[in-house]
């Protein structure tokens, strides 16, 4: 029995005020950043954090400004680490994906067990430190904000291999064979371009993952010139808070009291979140068609 027109509309227009409510409630911290990194200092200390404050303030980013070589170049790292990295691990997860996706490949099982512990058990920070500053000799280089942690995950891998699975039927990737093309060819000419949702999803996550990155720079990069958005902003923090103390603003002849605190921090989040603010509209349709396919096993 069919439900009634009616009852199907409401449903419908209920869905999408709850879905429009839960929507708004998601950018309200947003919102709240970009309030607080304008609000005055003394006004956010004293009355804390909201959306009305009393007396709005650019102090912060008039101190982000003057920190602006430094920023560009971190930029510069960041933006390089990210688009390199992206690609060489959306490349090489993409490789990994297609082999364990083939039935008559023999060593599927091992391999598919493989990456799967992975994601289980790790080596631990001081032995990966170890393996990758001795054996390899990484450090403060670029390859150190790339390659540890970041440039194969088994969880994109799973979820490509299942997209090439549900998605992708045996029939192409036989007939293609039948036609004489080989591996490299099908992998090439047949499943990426087939497989471009998938793809634009994963680069996303691993977007993210590399602009947001701050722990192989704590680990593995020492020099400044090497230091990434996240990392240089941390690193700004850190100085102001080592100014607000008296004691060492008194050495170094600095007003303590004029340098923003907690709207810096403010500001920070908003200069490192706004690329990935303005980026992400223009893949949101292949995010959420490549994690749907990849994720459901037909």
């Amino acid at each position: 029995m069919k439900k009634p027109i009616s009852d199907i509309k409401r449903f419908q227009a209920f869905s999408t005020i709850t879905l429009a409510v839960l929507s708004a409630l998601t950018l309200l911290p947003i919102v709240l950043i970009a309030v607080a990194s304008v609000t005055d200092e003394k006004t956010l200390a004293a009355g804390g954090y909201t959306f009305f404050p009393a007396k709005l303030s650019l102090d912060s980013y008039y101190y982000m400004v003057k920190q602006g070589p430094m920023i560009l170049r971190s930029y510069g790292v960041t933006l390089l680490t990210t688009v390199c990295g992206t690609f060489t691990s959306v490349l090489v997860t993409a490789m990994l994906a297609y082999p364990l996706s083939r039935k008559d490949f023999r060593f599927r099982g091992a391999l598919s067990f493989f990456v799967f512990f992975t994601m289980l058990f790790n080596g631990g920070v001081v032995a990966s430190y170890i393996m990758w500053t001795r054996i390899f000799s990484i450090k403060n280089t670029l390859l150190a904000l790339m390659v540890p942690n970041y440039l194969v995950t088994a969880f994109n891998v799973f979820l490509v291999r299942n997209y090439y699975t549900n998605s992708i039927p045996d029939a192409v990737v036989e007939s293609a064979q039948i036609d004489g093309a080989s591996e490299f060819t099908i992998f090439v000419r047949i499943m990426l371009p087939l497989a471009v949702p998938t793809v634009a999803t994963i680069s996303l996550f691993t977007g993210l993952i590399y602009w947001n990155d701050w722990i192989n720079g704590l680990y593995y990069i020492s020099d400044s010139k090497l230091y990434g958005v996240q990392n240089l902003l941390i690193r700004i923090m850190n100085n102001i808070q080592f100014l607000k103390v008296g004691s060492n603003a008194a050495l170094l002849g600095v007003q303590a009291v004029e340098l923003p605190g907690s709207s810096v921090r403010m500001a920070m989040a908003v200069v490192g979140i706004l690329p990935i603010v303005v980026l992400f509209p223009f893949v949101q349709k292949y995010f959420v068609k490549g994690v749907v396919l990849g994720a459901v096993k037909g």
